[in-house]
């Protein structure tokens, strides 16, 4: 089977490609590149690469393709917020062209990365669920996301499947490392600097998933039978796999021996807050999504990716590991253009 996996050369679309080949599936990646040469590591594989905007995708571009698993995408709050309009273009018009492509071109089956951000500001005295919890999207991001699972769950038949996953916030090793996402920065901060610095009075939930146990879920999304699946949205993450902000933070001090952690506060008690239910996806995907990664063994192997690649406080808070400072980096030396486009 030949996979487009669009965002490819991102931090989890790396570590999903080198499994799909592990798993003998041919992987046809779709990405702009926006963080080429930021590389921690070496990716280890090569493969069919389309390097081009996802706004510009064409239905030449899916020739030969069985499949589209979708990662492509302004990734997260702070990066929707910096171009708005932009958000709406990339995350879900192209989106839902993407699939209207797939669809024309007989492609089956159809993998969605979405996001839990759409639940919003929630209580943390239920779990939400993806079907019953109320969705509240609040920032651009949030928004697009649930909107795209809106338009594509329209255009599923049964020769179009679509299928919508919501991952946690993500952890782990990548070549393509993050930083700017919470635990890997607990993680990140303690190893370099010796202090964890927590920017909010510790009291807000986060679920969290580890790298290849989303990359899984994402492949579960191909495996799974059509009737099982189609038209069905997932939170992704593990068993007991919501935590505080301040249970991360002391996940990390303990990981890092005489590392420290300061409150800043200047978040206050931060109202993004929101406990997410994996009921489903543990259940109904059993046989197919068997995540391998808690908390403290995901650390454990940061840690000694950390010593391997000789990781410096400079490579933590650099544009290499921090997605907005890239993309910052890449409009101040004018290698994309306002429309964030690479400038010829």
């Amino acid at each position: 089977m030949n996979v487009l996996l669009t965002g490819n050369r991102g931090y989890i679309g790396s570590v999903l490609t080198r499994l799909l080949l592990r798993k003998g599936y041919k992987v046809t990646g779709f990405d702009t590149d926006f963080y080429r040469g930021c590389e921690v590591s070496p990716l280890g594989y090569t493969i069919t690469q389309i390097t081009k905007d996802i706004r510009s995708v064409s239905k030449g571009d899916l020739k030969g393709i069985d499949a589209v698993i979708h990662l492509a995408a302004l990734s997260n709050d702070p990066l929707g917020e910096l171009r708005p309009q932009l958000t709406t273009d990339i995350n879900y018009r192209s989106t839902v062209r993407l699939a209207t492509l797939a669809k024309e071109r007989g492609i089956r089956r159809f993998v969605y990365a979405s996001s839990q951000s759409m639940y919003g500001i929630a209580q943390t005295s239920d779990e939400l669920d993806e079907d019953s919890s109320e969705k509240n999207p609040i920032t651009m991001y949030a928004k697009t996301k649930w909107d795209a699972e809106l338009e594509l769950k329209k255009l599923a038949s049964k020769d179009f499947t679509v299928v919508c996953f919501r991952p946690s916030t993500v952890f782990g090793a990548s070549p393509k490392l993050r930083c700017d996402i919470v635990y890997n920065n607990f993680v990140a901060s303690a190893y370099t600097t010796g202090n964890i610095a927590v920017k909010s009075d510790g009291t807000p939930w986060r679920p969290v998933v580890h790298v290849q146990d989303v990359s899984n879920a994402f492949i579960a999304g191909l495996e799974a039978p059509a009737d099982l699946v189609a038209n069905q949205s997932y939170n992704v993450g593990i068993r007991n796999g919501n935590f505080t902000v301040r249970e991360l933070a002391e996940a990390a001090q303990r990981l890092v021996k005489g590392s420290t952690i300061v409150y800043t506060g200047e978040h206050g008690s931060d109202s993004r807050t929101y406990r997410v239910s994996f009921k489903k996806i543990l259940s109904e995907l059993n046989d197919y999504y068997k995540p391998q990664w808690d908390l403290l063994s995901g650390g454990r192997e940061l840690v000694e990716f950390f010593d391997a690649i000789h990781f410096t406080a400079e490579m933590f808070k650099g544009r290499y590991c921090n997605r907005l400072v890239q993309l910052k980096y890449l409009l101040d030396q004018k290698k994309i253009d306002e429309q964030l486009l690479w400038n010829v």
